[in-house]
């Protein structure tokens, strides 16, 4: 769980970055992410926006601000950001250094036992039903839900799952009792023909 949350904790602003040590576990993970590729494309909209709107949107669905996680000195026009939801759930985010433009927004819920884990895996997928809406604003809600669990069916026990939509790739890590993470990242529409589901 500690961490889990220090490799998505800590949050940028434009006005107030907050560092934490990189994390020791996550680093191989991230470096084989898409988003971390030479050239990834960014979404038009920076974090800060992404919060506003998404608050706007889902007032019942609050995303704390994202403090900055320090990145490794190999990714010098990338920073990673993330948000504590709650004690099993998290958004984190790559952005691009200098605009704080978004290549990859995530959801990741931790399993949790016992009488609560049905509750707390539907909260975690309203948050990712909203996630999809916020760049796909033309999906109603139901829509938008239907969308996230045939997303989710695919990548099930997957460790990477991607399915492309126009310019925008959904991507599920599926790791069973460790964590599932929903990702949406904007893509280069020359280049979706070349991408893979990497299982």
């Amino acid at each position: 769980m500690r961490h889990l949350f220090a490799a998505l904790a800590l949050l940028m602003l434009p006005a107030t970055v907050v560092w934490a040590d990189p994390p020791t576990d996550s680093a191989s993970t991230l470096q084989a992410a898409p988003y971390l590729l030479a050239g990834a494309p960014t979404f038009d909209m920076n974090i800060t926006q992404f919060r506003e709107k998404f608050s706007a949107e889902n007032p019942k669905l609050p995303i704390n601000e994202f403090r900055a996680i320090d990145s490794n000195a190999d990714e010098i026009n990338l920073m990673r950001a993330a948000s504590k939801i709650n004690e099993n759930l998290y958004a984190s985010a790559a952005l691009e250094r200098g605009t704080l433009k978004i290549k990859s927004i995530q959801i990741t819920w931790l399993p949790i036992q016992g009488p609560e884990q049905k509750a707390a895996r539907a909260k975690a997928n309203e948050y990712m039903a909203a996630l999809v809406r916020t760049f796909t604003t033309s999906l109603s809600k139901p829509q938008s839900v239907t969308k996230l669990n045939k997303l989710l069916g695919n990548g099930k026990n997957k460790r990477y799952y991607a399915q492309t939509d126009g310019a925008i790739r959904y991507v599920v890590a599926d790791n069973g009792e460790k964590g599932l993470t929903f990702a949406v990242e904007p893509i280069k529409l020359t280049l979706s023909e070349t991408l893979n589901n990497g299982e």
